[in-house]
């Protein structure tokens, strides 16, 4: 259900952007997802029921599938010696098995590492009232990480056999990288490797859950003129359920990013004169990261109003009034943006972290095959001129 509401929304506002709205009033990621046509009632449900993502998804666009529906996936855009795209449409089919078997591997460890380690570290052990009265406060961060590093991969396991069975199925192709090589995260819903070794904030939730990240900046961030961090925060605590500590969590989530973004503004430039201070500045934002998202992320887990206050109150709300102490003490720097601030990339899609590849990006995915459809007409209705 949590699925399907996305594609849902997703696919209304595609359509809305895509045949009641100017072109001039889109954002480029809007145009390029826009929707044209209003779909059949075949192509509308195929899209929101199809065998390969009714479970866990992920969720995709509906213009990249019905891409991959009609064939079209395949011919993808490669940069030339000049710099500009060039059309390659004679490739043959890039086979999805090597990266299929990657993921299931992953899948593996992921599910092996949840099911041994979870069951000697349990989240709850937390808020364990001897614990908390007995344990010194370095063994406690200790704890709170190792236990919510061994929850993680639980999710690894089902985002990753999500994205596998996808891939067996032939979607999911992205293009070719600069060395020629297949790639298949067109629809990879997080970076395992990014994950744990986040310096900040934004680049954990940049590389978590990343089509719902996507959804909830397409749905939302973009289409709210007050307050649209807030906003999305609470679409997406009301879209993961009723259970109290995702509240807990996504309300001080708010809270967390804004705070995170005023620090980052404020003392990243005094760090990365040299090597050896950027590295020290990495290690310390490392460790604040990873314990600030453990203590976030607990109630989460845990689910209930009752432990999730328990744990704060072990922990005397520290992060709360942290987080608090750092909107109201520390100054709000500008962005050069103007208008535009951090705001506009909290929720978008991550960076590549292999840039310098001339990939074919997944907003304008489905175009390109389009052009490179066309130009196929044409070379062919050329050749049949010249005959």
């Amino acid at each position: 259900m949590m699925i399907i509401t996305q594609k849902i929304t997703s696919l209304a506002c595609e359509i809305h952007d895509g045949m009641f709205r100017k072109d001039e009033e889109l954002t480029p990621s809007q145009r390029g997802l826009a929707v044209r046509r209003m779909p059949s009632l075949l192509e509308y449900l195929s899209y929101n029921c199809n065998f390969m993502g009714i479970l866990a998804g992920p969720l995709c666009s509906y213009k990249d599938y019905i891409t991959f529906i009609e064939g079209r996936s395949y011919h993808v855009a490669q940069s030339g010696e000049n710099g500009k795209e060039e059309m390659q449409c004679e490739r043959a089919e890039p086979s999805p098995n090597m990266a299929v078997i990657q993921k299931l591997l992953v899948c593996g460890l992921s599910l092996f590492f949840h099911l041994t380690v979870s069951r000697t570290l349990p989240v709850e052990y937390n808020i364990d009232e001897r614990f908390q009265a007995t344990a010194s406060w370095p063994t406690k961060v200790v704890y709170l990480y190792v236990s919510i590093l061994a929850a993680r991969p639980k999710y690894y396991f089902a985002w990753t056999l999500a994205d596998a069975i996808n891939n067996a199925a032939g979607f999911g192709f992205r293009g070719y990288d600069k060395n020629g090589a297949a790639r298949w995260d067109l629809i990879s819903n997080l970076r395992i490797q990014q994950i744990e070794m986040s310096t900040s904030f934004k680049m954990f939730v940049d590389n978590w859950n990343i089509q719902t990240a996507l959804w909830l900046k397409r749905v939302c961030y973009e289409r709210v003129s007050l307050s649209p961090t807030i906003q999305t925060f609470i679409l997406s605590a009301i879209w993961h359920g009723v259970y109290p500590g995702y509240y807990l969590t996504f309300f001080l989530g708010v809270v967390v990013t804004l705070a995170a973004r005023v620090m980052r503004n404020n003392f990243r430039h005094h760090f990365i004169k040299t090597p050896q201070l950027k590295l020290l500045y990495d290690i310390i934002t490392w460790v604040v990261t990873q314990v600030a998202v453990s203590y976030m992320v607990l109630p989460f887990v845990l689910l209930s109003i009752k432990p999730s206050f328990m744990f704060y109150s072990h922990w005397y709300y520290c992060l709360h009034i942290a987080s608090i102490l750092v909107l109201l003490l520390l100054p709000l720097k500008k962005t050069q943006r103007g208008k535009k601030t951090h705001e506009d990339v909290q929720l978008s899609r991550s960076k590549k972290f292999d840039e310098g590849e001339n990939s074919l990006g997944q907003n304008s995915f489905s175009t390109a095959n389009n052009v490179c459809c066309q130009n196929q007409e044409v070379a062919s209705g050329h050749s049949s001129l010249k005959q």
